[in-house]
């Protein structure tokens, strides 16, 4: 409440005892008319008066005086017509104890209808009229898209704005069994399937369609969009409502996220194989401010470890995902560790402290044109970085480590991805040692594509310039990715660590990779941003290309031409046939890598990483040009 509210309250509830008790004092008037228009002089005289008096005072418990009669709800309403009921009933008692007959047998009845009628029909039709003089108001048209409660929820609170920010014409459902009904006097037209054809009929084009069930996404919303736009018709989501939402919440619609249109099933997850993996586990998670760790935390903690350990060289994303899981998670026994995964020595002291279970290594450098720039650096935190925390937690006892790795370690033409094929070649060649001596660390690689929405990705940098009015960046019309939601990346990491530490046959040192579906054009992606924010594509905003950065590739692979994909019994997953190192000659070459990044060798340690990575063709560096990926 602003302070401009506060000397407005009292008199705004001597308005409503004044209000109330004369309503109250014409209705038991009006009562004693209806049941003997021969006779419709109210006995005693005064008895409306008392009408009054017993409506102020009821009032008090009631709380009648600080209704605000815009906002009156069906509880308020309740409470009106209970306390009309026991007013009545005191006036008839009051009359009958004082010897006086009642004008008729059915007065009571009359006396309880015509004061519930007196104290709530004036409220509602002053909320009818003020909605209606709001929906005047309002500048634009909307048709809402969704079914029961998220809509009628919708339609609760733009009823109580103080103007109405659109004018609701009709309703969209989601299933086609509703069509024809009506929802707070509105008429459903059509279902969300068939749209289209009932847009293109109305003679009444809406200005904007709202969204308000959040379910409904992925294809069915895309072709709801699609109809739409070729009718110039924005579609926007309502905001999260809740029925404890106060009543001058803001209607602030948002625009669609382009995560909601990414055409996947969902997949079912086998979270009793994850509760088995998890459940009472000494849990290590590195990278874990990043947005694939943050996420792994996230679900983490729904699995109840006995304990996590959440590590990052990032002060502020580790404070991030502390703050989160304390709040997501309070019971959950927790450690935020500030530290650098390719300091050997903290990492092992960490290790032999926590004593972890199981290990998520989700921290890298990710940023191909950055890590093309730092090369050095991509080597010392992707591919040694991997070995010093593989050997870390192996010695402290670990018995599963799980690594996150990416499509650009399939034929690599950056160093980012190369140094992820280094850390995967590693990690495949533990995991066939712990298997055939049937001890040490088992390690599971699980391999995927963009995460939408992540950290330094492209769908954050188009809404930044989006933001500033464009253009948006593109390095080539031909530039396509994979792409995944964090939550089902996450989601599939997880169970592909429960399949890959459990005993079904899997080849020694097959790497897990997600199944992404179909590749995506980026710049369909950029038109398609563009859209969902109310605009067209190279008239409002320009699309401009860019060329490509060192080290990109205009699409990425999720397979080598050695490694022939495998399904498994698990949707969502799919297994890469291994190719092999030795452990031995690996860990010569990281050590040997490891000698070239601390003299600054770059020469040397790109020589080596062609050699262990033969498919890597790294040309000269260059500068880094601002473009999405």
């Amino acid at each position: 409440m602003s302070h401009t509210d506060i000397p407005s309250l009292p008199l705004r509830m001597a308005v409503n005892i004044v209000l109330d008790g004369a309503f109250a004092g014409l209705a038991v008037g009006a009562s004693f008319w209806l049941a003997n228009p021969a006779a419709p002089v109210p006995h005693p005289h005064m008895l409306p008066v008392a009408g009054a008096g017993a409506i102020w005072l009821l009032g008090i418990p009631f709380g009648l005086s600080r209704l605000h009669w815009r906002f009156v709800s069906m509880r308020d309403l309740m409470g009106l017509g209970l306390a009309a009921l026991v007013t009545a009933l005191m006036l008839c008692l009051l009359v009958v104890g004082a010897g006086i007959s009642l004008p008729s047998a059915s007065f009571p009845v009359i006396l309880i209808l015509t004061l519930g009628a007196a104290l709530t029909v004036p409220k509602l039709i002053y909320r009818l009229i003020r909605q209606k003089r709001g929906a005047r108001g309002a500048a634009q048209t909307a048709l809402l898209v969704g079914d029961g409660e998220y809509a009628e929820m919708f339609l609760a609170a733009h009823a109580q704005q103080a103007s109405a920010p659109y004018r609701i014409t009709g309703l969209i459902s989601l299933s086609e069994k509703h069509i024809g009904r009506r929802v707070h006097g509105l008429d459903v037209l059509a279902a969300a399937d068939g749209a289209g054809d009932m847009l293109e009929r109305l003679a009444e084009k809406p200005d904007l369609l709202i969204v308000t069930a959040p379910h409904f996404t992925g294809d069915r919303l895309h072709c709801l969009i699609r109809a739409a736009e070729a009718r110039n018709i924005r579609v926007m989501r309502a905001p999260s409502l809740t029925r404890l939402a106060p009543a001058d919440q803001k209607m602030a619609l948002q625009p669609i996220a382009i995560e909601d249109l990414l055409n996947r099933r969902q997949v079912q997850l086998d979270r009793a194989a994850m509760a088995d993996l998890i459940a009472g586990k000494r849990v290590m998670v590195t990278g874990a401010g990043g947005s694939i760790g943050s996420e792994l935390c996230r679900q983490l903690a729904m699995f109840t470890p006995a304990e996590i350990l959440l590590l990052d060289s990032s002060e502020f994303a580790l404070w991030q995902i502390d703050l989160e899981i304390c709040e997501l998670a309070p019971a959950l026994p927790r450690r935020a560790v500030v530290a650098d995964v390719r300091d050997a020595p903290h990492m092992r002291a960490i290790a032999d402290e926590f004593l972890p279970d199981l290990v998520f290594h989700a921290a890298a450098l990710k940023h191909v044109p950055i890590v093309e720039a730092n090369r050095l650096e991509g080597l010392r935190t992707n591919a040694l970085g991997t070995q010093v925390v593989a050997d870390a937690v192996a010695a402290a006892g670990a018995s599963l480590m799980v690594l996150i790795s990416t499509d650009k370690a399939v034929n690599p033409s950056s160093v980012m991805g190369a140094s992820k094929r280094l850390a995967e070649m590693y990690a495949q060649a533990l995991d066939v040692q712990a298997r055939r001596s049937q001890q040490g660390l088992r390690c599971v690689t699980v391999r995927f594509g963009n995460v939408l929405g992540s950290t330094g990705s492209v769908v954050p940098l188009f809404r930044r310039q989006l933001a500033q009015g464009g253009p948006l960046t593109v390095t080539d019309p031909g530039m396509q990715r994979y792409f995944m939601t964090v939550r089902e990346a996450v989601g599939l990491v997880l169970q592909a660590s429960a399949v890959g530490s459990g005993a079904e046959a899997i080849p020694d040192g097959g790497i897990f990779v997600l199944d992404m579906g179909e590749p995506v054009k980026i710049v369909d992606l950029a038109r398609q941003m563009i859209r969902l924010a109310g605009l067209k594509p190279d008239e409002d905003i320009q699309i401009k290309f860019t060329g490509l950065r060192p080290g990109e590739k205009l699409f990425e692979e999720l397979f080598h031409g050695a490694e022939q994909p495998v399904p498994t019994e698990h949707e969502g997953l799919l297994m890469a046939t291994p190719r092999l190192a030795d452990l031995a000659a690996v860990r010569r070459a990281m050590e040997a890598l490891a000698r070239h990044a601390a003299r600054g060798d770059e020469a040397q340690a790109m020589a080596l990483l062609q050699q262990m990575v033969p498919e890597f063709f790294s040309p000269a560096p260059l500068a880094i040009p601002h473009a999405a990926e």
